[in-house]
């Protein structure tokens, strides 16, 4: 299974144009215009062609590798999968837990509800729009998210989803049978190491940490898709973060 690329560099509806200078000779770059309106109608012409290109690399037999600068690109990944006929189980890794619907988010941060999105709760205008049919809760392992708000732990716990507090959990437990969908926000790592970004939340897995779960995942075959939520580019200076973050990528695609 070939690796193949796609880069949406946007956060959000907002364009990130050093997200842009990751993109290699044979990526895919996702970037249509985006109509003027309603920022989840903009966002679902963006996720659209994410979708259908994720689609197409899994109809060749390859395994579709998106990097965009948020979360909520998971939603055009995931319905570029059931397009093609796959329903992975989604392991998540995060600090927090993007599981807020707008009665629970104290932010209103869109950002933080893709989660909750995907398994059918909350505002449904991005799932619709990209023909995506919810994942049942109980395909879902949420790991770390260290950092809920309050209304969204109880909606965490309440739920189907398996949150593994532990990253290191992953090592450990025996993982569902048949195909994996790994998506990683890059802000599920200890920002001492990895300082970049724009939501950090104090503690979260080393590196080595991270690098062994990887490694172990990889090692499965079974991991069909992955997605990576950036560092922000504008605070990472040395670099530092960029690199760390795109080798642990590597070591997950296999």
């Amino acid at each position: 299974m070939e690796n193949e690329y796609c880069l949406t560099a946007y956060f959000l509806d907002e364009p990130v144009s050093e997200l842009r200078s990751l993109a290699e000779e044979k990526w895919h770059i996702i970037g249509p215009s985006l109509p003027a309106g309603e920022k989840q109608q903009r966002l679902v012409t963006l996720y659209r062609p994410l979708r259908d290109r994720v689609a197409e690399i899994v109809r060749r037999g390859n395994r579709p590798v998106s990097i965009a600068g948020d979360c909520c690109t998971s939603i055009g990944v995931s319905a570029g999968l059931q397009k093609a006929g796959l329903k992975p189980t989604l392991i998540w890794l995060d600090a927090h837990g993007d599981f807020n619907t707008w009665e629970t988010t104290p932010s209103g941060f869109l950002g933080g509800m893709p989660l909750a999105m995907l398994v059918g709760r909350g505002d449904q205008t991005m799932v619709n729009g990209t023909g995506l049919s919810p994942i049942p809760e109980e395909k879902v392992i949420l790991t770390d998210a260290r950092d809920l708000d309050p209304g969204e732990r109880e909606a965490v716990e309440g739920s189907a989803i398996q949150h593994l507090p532990r990253v290191e959990a992953l090592l450990e437990m025996e993982l569902p049978a048949g195909p994996l969908y790994v998506h990683f926000d890059c802000d599920v790592l200890n920002p001492q190491e990895v300082p970049a970004m724009n939501y950090p939340a104090p503690g979260g897995p080393s590196v080595e940490t991270l690098r062994h779960v990887f490694g172990r995942l990889a090692q499965t075959g079974r991991v069909v898709a992955v997605s990576l939520s950036s560092w922000a580019p504008e605070l990472d200076q040395d670099g530092q973060s960029q690199a760390v973050c795109m080798e642990l990528l590597n070591v997950l695609a296999g």
